[in-house]
């Protein structure tokens, strides 16, 4: 019994299995066929934005510079999940590796933190565009973004240091299988057989920095948004504003809420079988959505991506 329940820490660390959709084999293909065609998507949209982002002259304002890395880091997140669930879903093993294990929550939970912070970043960027229009290009110059993209990034890192060192410090005992398409911190504290007391207490006060303070500064800024807005008086106006500010607002909440649901409650709490479909979700899906979101809403957007065709037609055409 000792040795069944001895902890594989003290011992050579075996693959974790990714249980997935394994228990419902019918669902394999079909997930398969949506997660495909979800990751081509999101390649396609969110290396479109980067490019129009950087390469045209119409699009070199802050919100742009933002919304690009935001793009790059939905293509980043993707990147670090789908390949591999695809591959685990056409498998027999669906195994990953405990190194390959850390690197993915690492690189997840880096990604995650920083898109929280840019998020925030955003709405601060729409606050100063729309409630002090002549100080906007004096407030919101190169040097400031440059410098509020790296502090979201410098963050994400470290709210990904906090918690990889704490998680393999976790032992874990018996079959190695975690209930879920990919490896994040939540399902890697679950599957632990010690206290995870510090690891539960310490992903509560990251994700109360990470995603409810950045939420709450969201909020406020909208709020401030909101009443500026109100304040016009031409109707056209008030439109416009709104249009650029509801794109945002979607993104926001198409992130924001499935990580509310799996953060901010203990994970201990909330059911396994839910959380890892609110995992895929937050990791495909909304990068795929992103990209189109800001595409359909935005007419500076469709008219770059128009000039970007008509550049690569001519380009083919040589």
């Amino acid at each position: 019994m000792r040795n069944d329940n001895q902890s594989s820490l003290g011992n050579s660390l075996t693959d974790f299995i990714l249980v997935g959709i394994s228990d419902r084999p019918w669902l394999e293909l079909p997930l398969f066929v949506v997660l495909l065609v979800s990751y081509v998507l999101a390649m396609l949209g969110n290396i479109s934005i980067i490019l129009v982002s950087r390469l045209d002259p119409q699009l070199q304002s802050p919100m742009y510079i933002f919304l690009s890395h935001l793009s790059f880091l939905d293509l980043c997140y993707t990147t670090t999940t789908v390949p591999q669930i695809l591959f685990n879903i056409g498998s027999s093993k669906k195994t990953i590796s405990y190194g390959g294990c850390t690197v993915q929550y690492a690189i997840f939970h880096w990604l995650g933190g920083t898109e929280c912070i840019i998020l925030a970043i955003m709405a601060l960027d729409r606050y100063v565009a729309i409630c002090e229009p002549l100080r906007y290009a004096l407030i919101m110059h190169r040097s400031l973004c440059q410098q509020l993209v790296a502090v979201a990034w410098l963050s994400g890192f470290g709210n990904s240091l906090v918690q990889v060192v704490l998680t393999v410090q976790l032992p874990f005992c018996g079959r190695q299988v975690l209930n879920n398409f990919f490896c994040e911190v939540p399902a890697m504290i679950k599957l632990s057989c010690a206290d995870t007391t510090v690891n539960d207490t310490t992903l509560a006060v990251v994700v109360a920095f990470f995603v409810l303070v950045p939420l709450a500064l969201i909020l406020l800024s909208y709020g401030f948004i909101a009443r500026a807005v109100l304040r016009i008086q031409s109707s056209k106006g008030r439109h416009k504003a709104f249009g650029t500010c509801s794109s945002h607002l979607v993104v926001v909440s198409l992130f924001y809420l499935p990580a509310i649901y799996m953060y901010v409650q203990p994970p201990s709490r909330h059911s396994q079988e839910q959380g890892k479909f609110i995992s895929l979700f937050y990791s495909i899906v909304t990068p795929t959505l992103n990209p189109f979101i800001y595409t359909l809403r935005n007419k500076d957007v469709k008219g770059a991506l128009r000039r970007l065709l008509v550049r690569i037609r001519r380009l083919c055409r040589l």
